[in-house]
């Protein structure tokens, strides 16, 4: 059987929580303008989650939820994640081609991205078990191939079984990330690094902080168990613009 993972959800939340997430995650050597909307943030997974900087957002948790492309969903409980406060999400702009689908050749995944916001109690949304092989994009950050931190985040493992990203831990330095976004049209990105970090030590300004040109995280759960079945840890995938 098998347990529940999901990939970012535990601890962090934007910015109302715990720490402040800034609309973009930023690692030492990036900046960007833009803040994370405010929201607690705990760059932990519940099954997994991810966290924006400024607020640690808490990671998604194993009852977070996200809808399909363009709208919200739940994972078990009613209602849907709501939209950080103070209007759209920084990465939404008027006219701007969201991302579609996601693709990474060597370790064989390839799938559509739903939209992610934020819980009602400002954590970061995860994909609904139910959808475990589609990959979420966190709409508080920004867009693929735009400036700043673009945040992906999908489950290692759901009670249904394996999920998109189960392999994400076989991914390695220089592996090419594909992004399509509405339009077709496709944006490269080159895998820099990995990291596994405890949940409750998530570096979210590192993710979601400003920086100073594209790049890419990529976020599931990892690790052993809790006593209540989920993983202790995330992985974090960074990429930059090739």
């Amino acid at each position: 059987m098998f347990r529940t993972h999901h990939p970012l959800s535990p601890t962090h939340r934007p910015a109302s929580a715990t720490h402040r997430v800034p609309s973009r995650a930023h690692r030492p050597f990036r900046r960007t303008a833009g803040i994370l909307p405010a929201v607690a943030v705990c760059a932990a997974l519940a099954g997994c989650s991810a966290t924006p900087p400024d607020a640690a957002p808490p990671a998604a948790t194993a009852s977070s939820s996200a809808g399909s492309t363009g709208s919200s969903g739940s994972t078990g409980s009613a209602g849907t994640a709501s939209e950080p406060s103070g209007g759209s999400p920084q990465g939404e702009k008027a006219g701007q081609a969201h991302p579609a689908g996601v693709s990474i050749p060597s370790i064989g995944v390839n799938s559509t991205i739903m939209r992610l916001g934020l819980q009602a109690d400002g954590t970061v949304e995860v994909p609904p078990a139910e959808q475990g092989m589609t990959v979420g994009w966190y709409t508080g950050g920004a867009v693929p191939g735009e400036p700043g931190a673009a945040v992906l985040i999908g489950h290692n493992d759901t009670r249904f079984g394996r999920a998109v990203f189960h392999n994400l831990r076989k991914i390695r330095e220089g592996a090419d990330v594909v992004v399509r976004d509405k339009a077709g049209k496709n944006v490269h990105f080159t895998v820099t690094g990995t990291e596994t970090v405890d949940k409750k030590a998530f570096p979210t300004d590192k993710v979601y902080g400003a920086t100073e040109g594209s790049t890419l995280r990529l976020i599931t759960c990892d690790g052993d168990f809790d006593a209540a079945g989920h993983p202790v840890d995330n992985l974090i995938v960074y990429a930059e613009l090739r």
